[in-house]
């Protein structure tokens, strides 16, 4: 017979969620994502070619980054800064301050560029990791289409002074997901508010962390600042309040304030008027399936993946888990068979599905046994 397990998600109805119709934000382009479930909260022409500006140096820090994970990097190696790295330290850009000559640990580039947005510190570890920033560049363009960042090219490490280093907000917005979710360790540096160089030469400098949101009590911990004259204002930011993380990407902000003020506004506009509900975790038994003519009675089931929603808070009680199967499930079963469906509906409407699988081996009774059961159902209807 069809079995149908109903598991009701009630919860509390509380305060109406703002229309997206009469919210906007002050910028251009921008985007807003719910971490766990990966639903896009708020777009305004996400689509949009921009010049993501310093931006695009979240890409260089995934690259090391990859190459630290894999072994063909470490945190001590030192780099020797060119001529070319040092002129970006004199030429009035952000930067580490960095002389030629001077051999920099690959953490040190990192909190330069992560901390400070020194395009010095850019170009020495691009060369350093690989001969030149043009095959840098390629490199992190080759990434980019690894993440699916479709309408992204990498000109240079840095992103500045070139028409032909483009993305979007919503590319970067995948950029930044794989950065926290791959690097949760090495994501921490994007928190830290300040870094000291000792560099040669002269007294260390101090530089603050030009991301505004580190400075306000949201819960943010990163992610980076872009400034272009062509483009003006950017921000990729992310705040984490009680296990709950938020992504957000906005680019074309008139002034400094307007970066400020509209991003912590998009991040705390989708922090009130949103919940997001945990459905399962991904290889963790959720629902035992009865067998038939098997070694055990009962087999355990489970989905493959972690499962979220982001619900408007108004319109929680509406979300609906069922689990659909034919049982009981007859033995052999091995190991992720398909047994039936998960399915999550809103308001009556289907809106995802996944396959339920068995989380373990149940074997076959001997004829005897399968014999005596058959007997048994015949005449008292066990199963």
């Amino acid at each position: 017979m069809i079995k149908l397990r109903l598991i009701t998600i009630l919860l509390t109805l509380l305060v109406t969620a703002n229309s997206n119709a009469a919210f906007d934000i002050k910028a251009r382009t921008v985007i807003l994502q719910d971490y766990l479930s990966g639903e896009i909260l708020f777009e305004k022409d996400a689509d949009k070619s921009i010049y993501p500006a310093s931006m695009t140096k979240i890409m260089t820090t995934i690259i090391a980054f990859d190459l630290i994970r894999s072994g063909d990097l470490n945190l001590d190696e030192k780099f020797l800064v060119s001529e070319n790295a040092w002129r970006l330290s004199s030429a009035g850009y952000s930067s580490m301050f960095i002389m030629v000559g001077d051999e920099v640990s690959v953490e040190n580039l990192l909190k330069g560029i992560i901390i400070a947005s020194g395009n010095d510190a850019c170009v020495a570890l691009a060369e350093g990791i690989a001969g030149t920033e043009d095959e840098f560049a390629v490199m992190m363009t080759a990434k980019a289409k690894e993440l699916g960042m479709d309408n992204t090219n990498f000109a240079n490490s840095s992103g500045i002074n070139n028409t032909e280093n483009v993305s979007t907000v919503r590319d970067i917005m995948l950029m930044s997901r794989y950065l926290i979710k791959e690097f949760p360790e090495e994501y921490k540096y994007f928190a830290e508010k300040e870094f000291t160089w000792d560099r040669t030469g002269g007294d260390p400098i101090t530089q603050g962390n030009r991301n505004p949101l580190l400075y306000k009590s949201l819960g943010a911990d990163g992610i980076k600042t872009g400034y272009l004259a062509v483009e003006k204002y950017s921000l990729a930011s992310s705040v984490e309040r009680n296990g709950r993380r938020l992504i957000a990407v906005g680019s074309g902000f008139n002034t400094k304030n307007d970066r400020s003020r509209e991003s912590a506004k998009l991040l705390t506009w989708g922090l009130t008027n949103f919940d997001l509900v945990e459905i399962t975790k991904a290889n963790k038994p959720i629902e035992d399936i009865d067998v038939w003519l098997g070694k055990k009675d009962t087999v355990k089931t489970y989905i493959k993946n972690d499962i979220y929603k982001t619900i408007p808070k108004a319109k929680k009680r509406l979300l609906k888990v069922s689990l659909n199967y034919n049982g009981p499930i007859q033995a052999p079963i091995r190991k992720d068979d398909i047994l039936g469906k998960l399915k999550l509906t809103f308001d009556g409407e289907l809106i995802e599905e996944y396959d339920l699988l068995a989380y373990e081996d149940v074997k076959k009774l001997n004829v005897f046994s399968r014999l005596m059961k058959s007997i048994n159902f015949l005449i008292w209807g066990d199963v």
